[in-house]
């Protein structure tokens, strides 16, 4: 207990004392560009990124001038950027820098994706949200946070001074100004509005509906809003298939938290009569307590699971071993439903070439759109999903 308190401690006073006033700095440095604006926050354990998109869309097809920053895009003015912030928000400076852009380019509107590192951190401090959105609150982050109790609190300080709420329905949030998203209830649910997306998913509706009621917040026409979100084709790296003339589905997704990936799971089972193929890992520096409950569902939800590296930071054996255990819980049998495979490239070459027969689904997790891998904690190297599928498939993409 004392460690935890010395913990909190410290990473309070690194936040008091050095990211409050590197966020105060860019504030003065790029004169708060976003006064005039209409600044939409989101933030939630899964689904920010592409709530982001979505909403960008329905502005944009609104005939709204408007930017977006993403933590794998960012759309200013006209111009898009590959901003690879590595699953985290930007720095202050690099925040307020888009902004200003945004600013200079014209934009009414600037979307924001908003992780809880950075709200915790102060980088978006001096930002005033009109509508503050959470997606939902899931298991994630706990290595920072130490409790789903301080991750939520730091969630819900998005809401804090925003004219309008949008919160996901099961988090029973009441609060003046808010409205609710969900499948079954909420101000905004899928019985009424009855979305037909191209993107599959209950958690791509759920995302949807978040950004139908943020749109509704904003004053846009709810048809046009409906229109922009059915013809959303999905972002790269969320459950992005890859073509391939073998008789098998490839599907690359970024489920890296217990909830994302058991939603994906949930959803490739109901696309496929074969089987359905895993491959999973944790990354190395974060959340120790999510790699046994991943093991577990992607071997409870799936016919085979293949461990491998995703960002191991040198801990790779120690990650293989805690997501065993979750996978062993599940009734993984070595060699039969269950491999262990270091090497990413080699573990979606046995997967594709040696796993999957004609009819069965592939889905690699865990990297998504990220275009490079931290194997020994110490620098990146290039990696992307998209050309290690497209050299085990060696030529054999439509």
């Amino acid at each position: 207990m004392k460690k935890l308190i010395k913990e909190i401690l410290s990473q309070r006073t690194i936040n008091i004392f050095y990211h409050l006033p590197m966020a105060i700095l860019a504030n003065i440095y790029y004169g708060s560009p976003t006064g005039g604006m209409k600044v939409i926050g989101v933030t939630g354990t899964d689904g920010k990124t592409t709530t982001v998109n979505m909403i960008y869309q329905i502005l944009k097809a609104a005939g709204k001038k408007v930017s977006m920053v993403s933590t794998i895009n960012a759309v200013i003015g006209d111009k898009v950027y590959d901003t690879g912030f590595h699953v985290t928000s930007p720095d202050p400076f690099m925040v307020q820098k888009f902004a200003k852009k945004a600013k200079d380019q014209g934009s009414e509107y600037l979307i924001l994706e908003v992780t809880s590192h950075a709200l915790d951190q102060y980088r978006f401090w001096g930002i005033k949200f009109d509508v503050g959105v959470i997606t939902n609150i899931t298991h994630e982050h706990l290595d920072y946070h130490k409790s789903m109790g301080s991750y939520a609190k730091t969630k819900l300080g998005l809401l804090e001074n925003c004219k309008f709420k949008i919160v996901n329905e099961d988090l029973k949030f009441k609060g003046e100004d808010s409205f609710t998203f969900g499948l079954e209830e909420g101000d905004f649910n899928q019985k009424q509005i009855m979305l037909k997306l191209k993107i599959p998913g209950d958690y791509n509706i759920e995302n949807a509906l978040c950004s139908f009621a943020s749109a509704f917040a904003l004053g846009i026409d709810k048809t046009m809003a409906k229109n922009a979100l059915e013809n959303f084709a999905g972002i790269k790296g969320r459950m992005d298939e890859v073509r391939n003339n073998k008789g098998i589905k490839i599907f690359i997704d970024f489920a890296h938290t217990p909830n994302g990936l058991q939603q994906v799971l949930h959803t490739l089972r109901c696309q496929t009569d074969g089987r359905l193929i895993s491959l999973i890992g944790c990354e190395g520096d974060r959340d120790v307590g999510k790699r046994s409950i991943m093991g577990e569902i992607a071997q409870k939800l799936s016919d085979c699971v293949i461990i491998t590296a995703v960002d191991p930071r040198g801990q790779l054996e120690v990650i293989n071993t805690q997501i065993i255990k979750g996978t062993r819980r599940a009734g993984a049998k070595i060699g039969i439903n269950f491999f262990v495979i270091d090497d990413r490239q080699e573990a979606i070459k046995f997967a594709i070439n040696k796993i999957a027969r004609k009819g069965d689904i592939v889905g690699i997790f865990g990297k998504g759109h990220e275009d490079s891998m931290n194997l020994d904690g110490k620098k990146e190297i290039p990696w992307s999903d998209f050309e290690a599928v497209k050299k085990a498939l060696d030529g054999k993409q439509i």
